[in-house]
C-alpha cells in the first residue's frame, strides 16, 4: 500500500479524471478499504478540495465544480501533453488565444516540480514549431518526446530503434539537434554517427530512446534551421504531394498565417500563389482554410477531390 501522502495525491488525480466514481471502484483502484477511502476523502476536504459524497449502496464521490478549486494534479504524461497543447496555441493555431496561452504556459511551468519542469522546458526549447496544428501523432509516446528533447538540449548522444518506411528496423546512434513539429507529425533532425550524415527521423517510428552520457559539440546543420531541413527531406521523397494554390489575398497577410511551412509568392496586389509539400492532403486543407481567403487549387488533382469530400461532410453537418 502506498503511503498516506502519495495515496492522497493518487486519489485526487483519479477524482479529476472522472465526473463520478463509485466508492467501491475507487477503493479498489487505490487498493484500500472503503473505510480508508473515507479518511482519505476527509483529508482532501481539509486541504480545501470540494469532494462531494453520495451515500447508499451505489454511493460514490466526485469533485464539485467551483472557482475556489485548488491547483490540479497532473502526472508526467499529462504535464507533457498540456505543455505541447499550450505551445501549439501560442503559435497561433487557434486565432485569438495566443496571448492567453503564453500566460497559461508560463504559469503551468512555474508551478511544476523541478524534475517535471526540466522535462517540459527541454521539450519547449528543443522544438521548432513549423506548422499549424503542431501536435504529436496519437502514436507518439510523451516519454519518447521528452527523452529526445532532453538529449537535444543537453547535447547528449542518443541511441534508439528505428523502423523505416519500408518496415526495415535498425539501431541508430545519433547526435540529436532539434525536434520539429511539422503538420501532423513530429520529426527529429540529427547527425547519424554510423552513416556520417544528417538524417530526419519520424518520432512515431522511433522507440526505446536511451541517452549514452556522451556529450558532443553541435555540428552545423546543412540548412537555415531544423524546420527547413525537415521540409527539404519531405520534398525529396519519392511520392509526396506538391500542393499549389492561388489565394485571393495579399501575400504578406497569407505569410503571417501559414508562411512558416509554405512558400508564398506575390501574384498581384491582392493575390498570391502558395506552394507546399506534404505526405497528407488533410492538413493543407486546414491551412488554406485558416487563411480566411478564397482560393483555387492548381495541383494536385487529388486535393480537389479531397476538398469536395470535406465540403460534403461539412454541408451535411
Amino acid at each position: 500500500m502506498a503511503n498516506t501522502s502519495s495515496r492522497t495525491l493518487r486519489l485526487l488525480s483519479l477524482l479529476q479524471t472522472h465526473r463520478y466514481w463509485p466508492g467501491t471502484e475507487l477503493a479498489a483502484r487505490l487498493e484500500v478499504s472503503v473505510r480508508t477511502l473515507r479518511r482519505d476523502v476527509d483529508r482532501l476536504r481539509e486541504l480545501g478540495y470540494p469532494v462531494e459524497a453520495q451515500r447508499g449502496v451505489d454511493g460514490g464521490y466526485q469533485l464539485a465544480p467551483g472557482a475556489a478549486l485548488p491547483p490540479l494534479v497532473v502526472d508526467d504524461e499529462e504535464a507533457v501533453a498540456l505543455v505541447v497543447g499550450l505551445q501549439a496555441a501560442t503559435q497561433g493555431a487557434v486565432e485569438g488565444i495566443a496571448e492567453s496561452s503564453v500566460r497559461a504556459l508560463a504559469k503551468v511551468v512555474q508551478v511544476m516540480p523541478a524534475r517535471l519542469r526540466r522535462r517540459v522546458d527541454a521539450l519547449r526549447a528543443m522544438t521548432v514549431p513549423a506548422a499549424w496544428g503542431s501536435s504529436a501523432d496519437a502514436g507518439v509516446d510523451p516519454a519518447v518526446l521528452t527523452t529526445v528533447a532532453l538529449a537535444c538540449r543537453d547535447n547528449e548522444r542518443l541511441r534508439f530503434a528505428y523502423t523505416a518506411a519500408g518496415g526495415r528496423e535498425s539501431g541508430r546512434h545519433v547526435e540529436p539537434h532539434r525536434l520539429v513539429a511539422l503538420g501532423h507529425r513530429w520529426y527529429l533532425a540529427a547527425y547519424d554517427l554510423d552513416r556520417h550524415d544528417w538524417r530526419r527521423f519520424r518520432v512515431d517510428r522511433l522507440s526505446a530512446p536511451e541517452t549514452t552520457g556522451a556529450r558532443f559539440r553541435p555540428r552545423e546543420l546543412p540548412a537555415a534551421d531544423a524546420a527547413e531541413f525537415v521540409r527539404a527531406g519531405l520534398e525529396s521523397q519519392a511520392n509526396p504531394y506538391r500542393v499549389e494554390a492561388v489565394l485571393e489575398a495579399p501575400a504578406e497577410a497569407v505569410r503571417e498565417r501559414i508562411g512558416r511551412w509554405s512558400t508564398v509568392e506575390e501574384a498581384g496586389a491582392t493575390r498570391c500563389r502558395v506552394r507546399m509539400t506534404t505526405d497528407s492532403l488533410d492538413w493543407p486543407i486546414m491551412a488554406l482554410g485558416m487563411t480566411g481567403a478564397r482560393f483555387r487549387v492548381l495541383a494536385p488533382p487529388e486535393l480537389r477531390t479531397r476538398l469536395h469530400e470535406w465540403g460534403d461532410r461539412f454541408g451535411a453537418a
